[in-house]
């Protein structure tokens, strides 16, 4: 068991990367605090989940949730961010209320979570924190500005975190998925898939397990000498 006896809080947990994040940790011994803005819970296949409605966008969610651990004197050993949401506008088509938005759910949330949760990594001792953010948050194409913008963001962000909080023991990694198999992307146009399956070497589409597995690996102490880096995880699109 890679994760056995840890606490794992993950964002984005109703579908896609998020679930399969908090499914791959569970099945390795971690106990899940599975978090998504939708209601219901979704169809978990492995035990050790406990789904909660969540804004990442609110501060008092993430200071209560950070107070609860506190007073039941739970150590927090693993953070996973996978919540994010994606528009496609060019930068003279792009609303504010659109860009706004985005930054606030991709990059404003992120900063709110690494402000609640990073000090109960501290007092335990350390921890994991693994941030999804994409291969347009290192290379990018036209279009997307405020994904790209917040995307970028979360790899900066995740670095900078990671030099900031290595004396503590506490390792931060950023994944970087290409296109994956996930509710997110099935929405785009199918010519948007056709064209970036046709720029990935391997010649598909991933599969949101793909991207889990190396979540775990990085939140597991497999990884214990791994801090700062950007994994991506795209069929190689990134490596031309």
């Amino acid at each position: 068991m890679r994760v056995n006896g840890k606490l794992a809080i993950v964002t984005g947990a109703f579908g896609g990367i998020g679930k399969a994040s908090a499914e791959a940790l569970a099945r390795e011994g971690a106990t899940v605090i599975a978090l998504d803005i939708k209601q219901e819970a979704p169809d978990f296949v492995v035990e050790g989940i406990e789904y909660r409605q969540f804004d990442v966008r609110s501060d008092e969610a993430w200071k209560a949730l950070a107070q609860e651990l506190t007073v039941n004197r739970r150590r927090l050993d693993v953070f996973v961010a996978a919540a994010g949401i994606t528009a496609y506008e060019s930068f003279h088509e792009v609303t504010d209320s659109i860009w706004d938005n985005v930054v606030e759910v991709n990059q404003t949330g992120l900063m709110r979570a690494f402000r609640a949760l990073i000090p109960l990594m501290q007092a335990g001792g350390g921890g994991s924190i693994v941030t999804i953010s994409s291969i347009f948050g290192l290379g990018a194409v036209a279009g997307i500005s405020a994904y790209h913008a917040s995307k970028g963001a979360v790899t900066l962000m995740s670095r900078n975190a990671a030099m900031t909080y290595a004396k503590d023991n506490i390792r931060v990694n950023s994944i970087h998925p290409g296109l994956i198999d996930t509710p997110m992307a099935r929405a785009r146009d199918g010519d948007g898939q056709s064209h970036t399956i046709s720029l990935t070497p391997l010649g598909r589409i991933g599969l949101p397990e793909e991207v889990a597995n190396g979540v775990l690996f990085l939140a597991s102490d497999e990884a214990s000498y791994i801090t700062g880096v950007q994994l991506p995880i795209d069929g190689g699109y990134l490596g031309q």
